[in-house]
């Protein structure tokens, strides 16, 4: 594929100063061949897909109209911002993106001087933004704030907790609501286009506001009176009344795929000051029909070719861990009338699809709410349900105070199945699940599971079905062992470890989770003790104590950070003894890794069996040379 010959208009925009430079009558050409840059490009490397396409006029509009990167663009999560990178000098490593060195999978304040915002999770766009508005006035400056966000963003408290603060100040914030629900799609139209010009213009704006001066010096039942009518006329023409209370100036829906509308009203949008929420729809996978008809399909792809669409799935040898949550979930629903599954937004990523399906009324999706999905968890199990919570490790992050507050202080029953624990691969820094065993340990009342396989995934999760105070259960996103499943479910002794391999060399390596599997690799080559841990809390003292009196040195394995982690637990577990024995830990570094493929992060984090295995050589030397010279 040439570039230049294939899509000349595209490869003539090097950085939005280009696409400036162009009359507004190729804008619509050059929409074109974005859109089928993006098609080409993205089947052949895999990535976001769907919603880049949806945003393909939204994002030349804004480039259009705006100064960037004077002008702030925040884009909400990133799914849809491949479009941008194109235009921002990205273009030609679009093919690297989410590959080891290649381009970040979202917007990375390091990798452009355009990407304003680091994101990754939902909903953070017009906080950002509100701050980079609010840095603007303290500063004297006149360049503009836009947040983009989209309508299952809007899910979140966070951005109504900035909607409100952003109306109180009277910033200057424009918010464009990237609306794709298609039940909105009948007011799209020649009416609703024609309505947003008049209301965006500066004709009716300034009336507006000429209005309310003169009404500011009437009576209060007549200012009152006046934005009453005003608001109630609006309600009736516009869904924007919303928007309008929280103090925001609300216009649209417009189109989002009117390329030439949605210049116009930006520029007109640009002019006026104050917070301002523009709402435009769009459709995910415009331009693709494939992904058009299956946006949740098309929302994230590996390579495919174009003139066939996504293959059909292959029929794994191997389940996922998240499979095997998906079915153990319907399985003790079976059994349990009390089991309620509840997701922040993420039904299929975390394998509830059948469980929605086969019990639709236990199944609750609260939106892209994560801390509403831990308390009204906790409210449940109050009333005697018994809650899971399927959730991805990064995204408990964002509800750790009710899962400390609402759940662990009232010591309530609600399960965690947390998905994607440990490095996730492709989707880098953002969504890797680093830091849950640091951040659940430490607090009272809660067990924390590890399985190394997917039978212990099973089992561990009927264990903590069972109990009556708050449990976790973490694992991977990758594909299980290859380990028998037992289907019936059979609960493990609470905080009890188990010796894998007894060996002679003086070594033992504590395993907690997958990285059990690097352990007994390795154990042969050492002739190493290695235990699989199971349980971070409560942990086997009892066999830790008794380890350490057997041998030499101590090492721990996870997949977490090395601070706060698992081994830390064993370090301090021989410390409150009094035992002082070398312990060496294996986890995640103290930094965040990039994207990849997991098997490439896992080794750029050292956690790989390559890896492993020069350092128990390097240790095992040192601690040999060490009881030699004594």
């Amino acid at each position: 594929m040439s570039v230049t010959a294939d899509y000349p208009l595209l490869a003539s925009i090097d950085r939005p100063a280009d696409l400036r430079q162009l009359p507004e009558s190729r804008l619509v050409p050059l929409a074109d061949e974005l859109r089928q840059y993006l098609i080409h490009t993205v089947s052949q490397c895999g990535g976001h897909f769907a919603a880049g396409l949806g945003a393909i006029e939204l994002t030349l509009a804004l480039h259009y109209i705006f100064d960037t990167p004077e002008d702030r663009l925040v884009w909400d999560v990133g799914h849809q911002a491949y479009p941008h990178k194109i235009l921002t000098g990205r273009r030609d490593r679009l093919g690297t993106i989410r590959q080891l060195k290649g381009l970040a999978p979202f917007p990375k304040r390091t990798e452009s001087p355009y990407d304003t915002f680091g994101v990754g999770h939902s909903s953070t766009s017009i906080a950002a933004a509100l701050g980079m508005a609010i840095a603007a006035q303290q500063q004297g400056s006149d360049r503009r704030a836009v947040a983009i966000i989209g309508d299952g963003g809007m899910t979140a408290g966070m951005a109504f907790e900035a909607l409100n603060h952003a109306g109180d100040l009277k910033a200057n914030l424009l918010v464009i609501l990237n609306d794709n629900e298609m039940s909105i799609s009948p007011n799209v139209g020649a009416v609703s286009s024609r309505l947003t010009k008049m209301l965006s213009g500066r004709i009716l704006t300034n009336a507006r506001e000429g209005g309310k001066q003169v009404l500011r010096l009437m009576p209060t039942p007549v200012w009152e009176l006046a934005r009453r009518a005003e608001a109630h006329m609006k309600g009736m023409l516009v869904p924007g009344i919303l928007f309008e209370e929280f103090g925001f100036n609300y216009f649209g829906p417009v189109d989002g795929h009117d390329l030439p509308l949605l210049v116009h009203t930006l520029r007109n949008l640009r002019q006026q000051h104050g917070p301002i929420v523009l709402h435009i729809l769009t459709r995910k996978g415009k331009g693709y029909e494939r992904a058009e008809a299956e946006p949740v399909a098309y929302h994230g792809v590996s390579r495919f070719d174009p003139t066939q669409g996504l293959p059909a799935k292959k029929i794994e040898n191997l389940p996922t861990y998240t499979q095997i949550f998906g079915e153990w979930l319907c399985d003790i629903a079976e059994h349990d009338e009390r089991v309620v599954g509840i997701t922040p937004a993420m039904c299929e990523g975390s394998g509830m699809v059948k469980f929605s399906q086969r019990f639709p009324d236990r199944y609750f999706d609260v939106g892209i709410a994560e801390q509403h999905s831990v308390t009204v968890a906790a409210g449940m199990a109050c009333e005697g349900l018994k809650p899971v919570v399927a959730i991805y490790s990064t995204f408990l992050q964002r509800a750790y105070d009710q899962l400390v507050h609402d759940v662990a202080i009232q010591n309530l029953p609600v399960l965690f199945a947390i998905d994607r624990a440990g490095l996730v691969g492709p989707d880098g820094q953002t969504h890797a699940g680093s830091f849950d065993l640091s951040y659940l340990r430490c607090i009272p009342n809660m067990v924390v599971m590890t399985p190394a396989d997917e039978n212990e995934t099973r089992q561990m999760l009927y264990t903590g079905h069972l109990l009556d105070g708050p449990a976790a259960v973490r694992y991977p996103r990758c594909k299980a062992v290859g380990v028998d499943i037992q289907q019936e479910m059979t609960p493990l002794p609470l905080g009890k470890a188990e010796c894998r391999r007894q060996g002679q060399s003086g070594l033992a390596l504590l395993a907690f989770g997958p990285l059990l599997a690097v352990a007994e690799t390795l154990a042969e080559e050492f002739d190493a003790t290695v235990v699989n841990m199971r349980f971070v809390k409560p942990l086997d003292t009892e066999l830790i104590l008794d380890i350490a009196e057997q041998h030499e040195i101590i090492v721990t394995l996870e997949e977490n950070a090395i601070m706060g982690g698992a081994g830390s637990a064993v370090s301090e577990c021989l410390a409150a003894h009094g035992v002082a024995k070398v312990v060496r830990h294996i986890g995640l570094p103290d930094t965040y890794i990039d994207h990849g493929s997991r098997e490439q992060v896992l080794a750029v984090a050292g956690l790989d069996r390559d890896s492993v295995r020069q350092r128990l050589q390097q240790w095992t030397h040192k601690v040999v040379t060490a009881a030699e010279t004594e």
